[in-house]
């Protein structure tokens, strides 16, 4: 099986720009269209664009939590044993969401994904070595397991979407700070989890 490739660094807005297009020229954007404007060059993107629609008010349309795990999980297990082509299952890609809410949610949240462009740059390489990027596949994984119980309380899904983020944020520009970041918030998204459970 193919060794997946380490990411080149890309720009987050052009990222985040491509998917808003799609969302202004279609009435309907499919899970499919933002696979194929994302390409194959990189599984950063991939992680991250789940996340941060989740993120974005259209994470409050009910269902589209869980929707974005399944899609997460199944990009991060592809990640996890090196594929470098990603495949999705037509059930999934099939699905979509409107695409004025699409446009609308992401540009709300379009000066943040800029100035993380800003102050982003390479640095801790082991965060973003071949090696490690294995461990982030199994978190997010894990990360995404757990978003079906909390989409039960109002935004609990947003804080292991948010480790998500910053994990493809991290693998997309190479910066292993923003990685870092990740695996706190992964910590306090677990703990949630836990608190969830024992309630």
């Amino acid at each position: 099986m193919a060794e997946a490739k380490q990411d080149e660094q890309v720009s987050l807005e052009q990222v985040i720009d491509g998917i808003i297009n799609l969302g202004k020229d279609q009435d309907r954007v499919h899970v499919s269209d933002m696979q194929d404007r994302l390409g194959q060059r990189s599984f950063g993107p991939f992680l991250f664009v789940p996340a941060i629609i989740e993120i974005s008010p259209v994470g409050g349309i009910p269902g589209v939590p869980t929707i974005l795990a399944l899609i997460v999980a199944l990009f991060a297990i592809q990640m996890l044993f090196g594929r470098d082509h990603f495949w999705i299952p037509g059930f999934l890609s099939k699905r979509s969401v409107s695409g004025e809410k699409l446009d609308k949610g992401l540009n709300k949240i379009r000066p943040v994904i800029r100035w993380l462009d800003k102050i982003s740059r390479t640095r801790l390489n082991w965060a973003v070595s071949q090696g490690f990027l294995r461990v982030l596949a199994v978190l997010c994984v894990l990360l995404a397991t757990s978003v079906p119980p909390l989409e039960l309380l109002p935004f609990a899904s947003t804080a292991p979407f948010s480790a998500i983020a910053l994990f493809g944020l991290g693998i997309t520009t190479q910066d292993g700070l923003l990685i870092v970041f990740g695996l706190i918030i992964t910590v306090g998204a677990f703990v949630l989890v836990g608190a969830g459970v024992m309630g």
